[in-house]
């Protein structure tokens, strides 16, 4: 492909005019098609997506619209592809791109703010002021590549240089995926206060963000973690990843156990279920004086007991996606092996092959928690050769 001179290729990473990438239309539709593939602009560079994992927040979007928002509005029939738990292979550098060289691999970040805002200026830039009003004119700067930005289920993506981190050769594609799912949970516990060393931790619901949250509390020190859930084979893999005491509200009322195991009750709960009820349960869980962190978002508006947490003096965070540089911090956890990531990926499917992926992911098909698509690169330039 004929990129602009301003951009740096080399032949060792042939670049094609037109991209295999999957379309939103309407809620729930998806369509494989060709795009032309992106060019990067300053401080910019051109990522070959070797690998992409399928998050809940995906299936939101793709069934539901929010959290994407294109143009000021709803994701669908605007030309829209999603997709933002990717990694892959830098390919091209955007005007000015030192930082990063072609052929290195690297796992992406969704959000890239303006720089501009007030947030932004703040380092919070998962609540950049221009966050989904410029969709296809990104000259402003911001980019959440998958929510407001085309995503990563398709074969090359622009990320803003802000947004990488550099993969250690002895992590696979897969396991790279998940380093922002990590981040997340990382990105939690830095707004709780950081330093968890010793402190009590409790994570309720073993999804995705919750499980890597044992591990990665487990990591920071915490001390005891305490995971709560409904299936015992995820409360078994949070087991695996650190938890010290597993509970199945199935079985046991959750409050009453966290409060006799840990005298008092708990000094965090990162709250990852999005219950009916669960801000309430987190809020009787937690010592007095103590925080809360809200990582998942429920369909509905819950009741919340206002009184209980003024009473006891209770903090609450809401957390934006991976914010605050957490994924390097992650990634930093992963690359030490400090625990194992890949437990929780599950399933792996062919980038043509998504809709398969997806239903896996939805309807949890064998127990899936993370589904992983990739790209066969190899495969479509031989191809394109013959």
């Amino acid at each position: 492909m004929a990129m602009p001179s301003t951009v740096k290729t080399s032949p060792e990473f042939p670049i094609p005019e037109t991209m295999k990438a999957w379309v939103l239309g309407n809620p729930g539709e998806l369509t494989f098609k060709d795009k032309p593939v992106p060019v990067p602009k300053r401080a910019e560079v051109l990522v070959r997506i070797d690998a992409v994992a399928i998050c809940a927040t995906d299936l939101e979007i793709i069934y539901h619209g929010p959290p994407a928002m294109i143009e000021g509005g709803a994701p669908y029939n605007k030309n829209f592809t999603p997709g933002h738990e990717y990694m892959g292979t830098v390919v091209a550098l955007g005007p000015g791109v030192d930082e990063y060289r072609i052929g290195q691999r690297v796992t992406v970040e969704i959000h890239a703010g303006c720089g501009q805002c007030k947030r932004c200026r703040q380092g919070m830039y998962t609540s950049c002021h221009n966050y989904g009003k410029n969709y296809g004119d990104v000259d402003k700067g911001h980019r959440a590549n998958g929510f407001t930005t085309d995503g990563g289920f398709c074969e090359y993506q622009v990320n803003n240089i802000n947004t990488l981190i550099h993969v250690d050769d002895s992590m696979s594609d897969e396991e790279a995926t998940l380093v922002v799912t990590a981040g997340t949970s990382m990105y939690g516990l830095t707004e709780l206060g950081g330093l968890v060393a010793g402190e009590s931790v409790v994570v309720t619901g073993p999804g995705p963000i919750g499980l890597l949250g044992v591990a990665v509390a487990k990591a920071l020190g915490a001390q005891p973690v305490i995971l709560t859930g409904t299936r015992d084979n995820r409360l078994e893999m949070g087991r695996k990843l650190g938890a010290d005491y597993v509970i199945n509200i199935r079985n046991e009322d959750p409050v009453k156990k966290v409060r006799e195991l840990i005298g008092g009750g708990a000094d965090y709960v990162v709250e990852c279920s999005a219950a009916p009820n669960a801000i309430n349960e987190a809020a009787q869980m937690v010592n007095r004086g103590g925080k809360i962190c809200l990582a998942a978002f429920p369909h509905e508006a819950p009741a919340v007991d206002v009184a209980h947490l003024v009473r006891n003096n209770i903090y609450i965070y809401g957390i934006r996606g991976e914010g605050k540089s957490a994924t390097h911090r992650a990634e930093a956890f992963m690359r030490q092996k400090r625990f194992d990531a890949t437990l929780i990926h599950t399933h792996t499917f062919d980038m043509k092959d998504l809709l398969e992926a997806i239903r896996y992911a939805k309807d949890r098909v064998e127990d899936a928690i993370k589904v992983v698509v990739r790209n066969n690169h190899a495969a479509r330039q031989k191809a394109a050769a013959e």
